[in-house]
């Protein structure tokens, strides 16, 4: 198209006019494939890169798409070797695959020779292979299959795994229907991932992820592992089970910091898996070599004979239970999130050990189809007074962020905002504890962080939830699996940092869909000419790359 809105560039990164009038079909078509880098006021920045295409290719998408996506949209003709490199890099999954052979059991075949000649030499991959069954065949001891499928996406040759699961224990689940039915994009969730056996599922918040969760259980009918955020994440999911399916209390369990129990469905959360057994005398310190049974609490993956286990907020899994994973691969494992963004890089592991994107909705197609509430995004930036920024500059640059996301201004702005939308659930969320013990007293509202007991955080978020309270300050602890259906206006003050992940949750919070129909508000009050503005322009491109565009304001116009 001689006035498309993409410019392809040979060194893999697309530019994309954002005030053309294809910009958005532009952008909901490159989503599966490419990444978002950049996204300034005019420009955005997306690049592609092998995982990726990979997870493009595991959801369905072929080269060819891919292709036709670029040449369709790009103003200029599409460097030739670009399109060679997407072809050639799609075509690498697969080209090995993990079979359950009747003779010799699990075996790595591949369909070219001398691919599985390349692995061999390796010294990432040669010590996990064993003996050969003929040139394009080795036999994989079953203990390996995690811990290769993570070495050799590292190699650039991700496998492809069908050597099939293990049923697990039968337990029959049934939806309860009657009052409810899943939305089709949920229905397609759920077959995706049934049919491929693991993978991962993304959805934006509060478009349902828990019942795609729920009725993967129920098409499968066996005893299911739940790995949760929190308690009250757990909570929220026991509910949830009570409500649309067929099991009772007793067929439940919890298995927390307060709780342990194991039953046909046990919901842990990630916290007490990956508590760590005091050490007695005599055993390594830190800097030693850790006690084989450091984790005592990992041995719940062994304690019933699950047929699936289910990864809630799977961008969170903590590196020890990413470990336990690499030995569950006969195990069916369901990730579900709204962002596969890890802030450390680890993507790839999600994609070898818990599998590839097997389902993926744009978060404005679910908007559009009034799923979720639309939503606006402002940032709202003031000035630091020149005492204020004096500290700053003389600050530590460890401690220039923490000076200016906790900027004094910022009470005050947070003041106008929650009197503009007076009436309104309000969440006021932020990271410096200190920062939101002032708010909530200056708001005449109560505060939730991670030292508020489990049952009083309960008791608020129901108050919340039937208006009882109209403002509520939370800390990082409400940024995953709370379910605030009437939540209509969220105020950011403070973060962890650039992380895109926890701005798309905190957005997620204010996205289901509202009683009166209206829409959601969400801001974002930051303090100009300084890192905390660095920093909110990279937490915001995961958003910017689903549609959603900041209004910036300056706090002296509100």
């Amino acid at each position: 198209m001689p006035d498309g809105p993409l410019i392809v560039q040979s060194d893999s990164t697309l530019l994309l006019e954002v005030a053309h009038a294809q910009a958005d079909e532009c952008r909901r078509d490159v989503a599966p494939f490419a990444e978002l880098e950049r996204a300034p006021e005019h420009v955005h920045t997306y690049r592609v890169t092998p995982l990726g295409l990979w997870n493009a290719q595991a959801a369905g998408h072929d080269a060819q798409s891919v292709v036709d996506t670029l040449v369709r949209y790009s103003r200029y003709p599409v460097p030739h070797a670009l399109l060679v490199q997407v072809a050639d890099t799609m075509s690498r999954y697969g080209r090995l695959q993990l079979l359950d052979d009747p003779e010799h059991g699990l075996v790595l075949r591949a369909a070219d020779a001398a691919v599985l000649a390349e692995v061999a030499t390796s010294r990432r991959t040669s010590a996990m292979l064993g003996e050969r069954v003929d040139e394009a065949t080795v036999v994989i001891h079953p203990s390996q299959r995690g811990h290769l499928k993570q070495a050799l996406v590292t190699l650039g040759w991700p496998a492809e795994d069908l050597a099939g699961y293990v049923d697990g224990q039968t337990h029959p689940i049934a939806l309860r229907t009657d009052a409810w039915a899943l939305r089709p994009y949920q229905t397609q969730a759920v077959e995706s991932f049934f049919h491929a056996g693991s993978g991962v599922v993304v959805l934006p918040c509060g478009a349902g992820k828990t019942l795609v969760g729920t009725a993967a259980m129920a098409r499968l009918g066996t005893t299911t592992l739940v790995l949760v955020t929190n308690t009250v994440a757990a909570r929220q999911w026991r509910d949830e089970l009570l409500a649309r399916t067929s099991l009772e209390p007793d067929e439940i369990g919890e298995y927390s910091g307060q709780r342990k129990q194991v039953r046909p469905v046990t919901i842990a959360t990630y916290q007490v898996l990956i508590a760590r057994r005091r050490r007695t005398r005599g055993e390594p310190g830190p800097a030693g070599q850790a006690p084989a049974d450091a984790y005592p609490h990992m041995e719940l993956f062994d304690a019933g004979n699950w047929g699936l286990i289910i990864y809630d907020e799977v961008h969170l899994l903590p590196a020890p239970v990413f470990r336990m994973t690499a030995d569950l691969q006969a195990r069916r494992r369901l990730g579900l999130t709204a962002t596969l963004v890890r802030e450390d890089g680890r993507e790839g592991e999600v994609f070898s050990l818990i599998g590839p994107k097997r389902f993926d909705a744009p978060w404005k197609d679910i908007e559009a189809q009034g799923y979720i509430a639309p939503a606006t995004c402002v940032e709202v930036r003031l000035s630091l007074p020149e005492d204020e920024r004096m500290a700053y500059a003389v600050a530590d640059p460890r401690e220039q962020y923490r000076v200016a996301a906790t900027a004094p201004a910022k009470l005050a702005v947070v003041e106008r905002l929650v009197a503009a939308h007076a009436g309104a659930s309000t969440l006021v969320i932020g990271q410096y504890l200190d920062q939101l013990h002032t708010l909530a007293e200056r708001l005449d509202a109560p505060v939730i962080t991670g030292a508020t007991p489990v049952a009083e955080r309960e008791r608020l978020y129901a108050a919340f939830r039937c208006g009882d309270i109209g403002v509520l300050v939370v800390s990082k602890v409400a940024n995953f699996s709370v379910d605030l259906p009437e939540a209509s206006v969220a105020i950011q003050v403070s973060g962890t940092f650039g992380s895109r992940q926890e701005e798309a949750q905190r957005l997620g919070r204010i996205l289901r869909p509202k009683a009166d129909g209206g829409a959601a508000t969400f801001y974002t009050v930051v303090t100009g000419d300084t890192i905390d503005t660095e920093y909110a322009c990279h937490r915001q491109r995961f958003l910017a790359e689903q549609g959603y565009a900041y209004t910036i304001t300056d706090a002296d116009n509100l």
